[in-house]
């Protein structure tokens, strides 16, 4: 069995107590790797590294092009462990490795080279003044930032968090998701590899209230926390932020909706709306599954939609030919479950799919779910999809915005007028037209409401992780 430590101060370690908790594979559902389980020891351990290495360390002090040159060597050494990384995140969350290997990874590299790049390149402000004074910003970073990542897209979203503090200069205590810890301590070694100072990237694993998780985000001496997650963790995360007044960063859960007008290209809308809702296994914060579809073609679509959805490829996601794998962990499993079991108490009718062997749920469509339904108002986190008919614009945007998330919405029309027409009446972070997961990392990311605090992403990720300066000079 393979064992995965903390990594502080440049060095892997074991818990002081020697304690471990296991990874279990949720295709096999037995443990396939030992975890060393951190808890306050360790993440005192790990910020006072963290905070030597800002302090008195090479690190914040460096030029940009230097920080970037040692991030670019990062995700080089990243792409070149590709099968590496992969694997760990396949075998700690289930994900189809065409999954994790062929799109998490190269993702995880390109937030390494854009953040880097971005740091270097983005200029600052200089704002000349009549009065005979000259002003400009200095982007100075913080100190060290608490990233606390989820489970469902582990390395990726590590990678982040973790890439504009880097790059802006700061150091990283980083407490990956207790399911996922692996690929976590193989980037933290990767950092190491590639000549980043230690201290600079520290990683603790363990879990969340009463461990590892708590004491990181109470600690007093972090200056940043980042956390994405479920909304009810970061109310307790915000909470524990305002005692030390620490800026916070939250991407929080999400109920995406998607509408499919009369006009849309229905075989684009039928295949990013599978994409939508199944990749992951529905376990993703920006999954649509909320699915409104306009009556003229509802009928069309959904005979589309679930031919599509029941042509999917189930099994081990180790496989290249596998496209759903098992759902994350049993609690998790358990929890899907019972939304798909509660179909029929709630008013809606399984259309298609229901559960499968182990901890497998097959793609799910439901039908005839009512507005006011569990599944249509709380986040499922897994391969369930309602779908609904509309007849109006105004109803369908109605419809959309009637959650206390606001994530994201997608959208698919041919007419150009209503796509911005409806863009803009829709509240959501981010608003996909005729496409889904189109990512800029220039382009602000976060949610309203129950899906978030903030925004990160280019300047937006430099505003969270610097501490923007004036200087005011006098010139005549």
């Amino acid at each position: 069995m393979e064992f995965f430590g903390h990594v502080i101060d440049g060095a892997e370690v074991k818990s002081a107590g020697g304690e471990t908790f296991a990874s279990v594979d949720p295709y096999t559902r037995e443990p396939w790797a030992e975890v060393a389980l951190g808890g306050t020891a360790e993440v005192d351990l790990a910020v006072t590294a963290a905070r030597r290495a800002f302090d008195e360390g090479p690190w914040p002090r460096m030029g940009r092009a230097e920080r970037g040159r040692l991030l670019h060597r990062l995700a080089d050494l990243i792409l070149a462990n590709a099968d590496l990384l992969g694997l760990a995140d396949t075998r700690d969350m289930g994900k189809p490795i065409t999954q994790s290997r062929g799109n998490d990874v190269p993702r995880a590299a390109d937030n390494f080279r854009f953040f880097a790049d971005h740091a270097r390149l983005t200029p600052a402000e200089t704002l000349p003044m009549d009065s005979g004074h000259h002003a400009y910003t200095r982007y100075d970073p913080v100190g060290v930032a608490a990233a606390v990542a989820p489970w469902n897209f582990p390395l990726m979203l590590e990678t982040w968090k973790i890439a504009p503090a880097l790059a802006w200069g700061n150091t990283v205590v980083l407490k990956p998701a207790e399911d996922t810890p692996a690929s976590a301590t193989i980037l933290a070694r990767l950092a190491l590899e590639a000549g980043l100072p230690p201290g600079v990237l520290n990683v603790v694993h363990g879990y969340g209230p009463d461990s590892a998780g708590q004491a990181l985000t109470e600690h007093p001496g972090i200056d940043r926390i980042t956390f994405t997650g479920e909304s009810a963790t970061g109310r307790v995360i915000s909470a524990a932020a305002a005692r030390h007044l620490v800026p916070v960063s939250l991407e929080l859960g999400g109920k995406g909706a998607n509408a499919v007008f009369a006009d849309a290209d229905l075989g684009n809308a039928v295949s990013w709306s599978i994409r939508a809702i199944f990749t992951n296994a529905g376990q993703v914060c920006l999954a649509g599954s909320r699915l409104y579809v306009q009556r003229p073609i509802f009928e069309e679509f959904l005979a589309r939609f679930t031919a599509a959805a029941e042509a999917m490829r189930l099994g081990d996601p180790k496989l290249e030919s596998t496209e759903l794998g098992p759902l994350a962990s049993e609690t998790h499993h358990r929890k899907v479950r019972g939304y798909v079991e509660s179909v029929a108490d709630e008013g809606g009718t399984v259309h298609s799919g229901g559960l499968g062997d182990g901890w497998f749920v097959r793609p799910t469509v439901i039908t005839g779910m009512p507005a006011t339904g569990r599944h249509q108002r709380e986040e499922i986190f897994g391969p369930v999809v309602t779908v609904t008919p509309f007849d109006t614009e105004d109803e369908v945007v109605a419809l959309m915005n009637g959650t206390r998330y606001g994530l994201n919405a997608m959208l698919f029309t041919e007419n150009l007028s209503r796509a911005h027409r409806v863009s803009a009446r829709l509240r959501a972070g981010t608003v996909w037209v005729n496409c889904f997961f189109i990512r800029d990392l220039r382009a602000p990311f976060g949610g309203a409401g129950d899906s978030g605090v903030g925004r990160e992403g280019g300047t937006f990720s430099r505003e969270f992780f610097t501490e923007p300066k004036a200087v005011v000079m006098q010139i005549s």
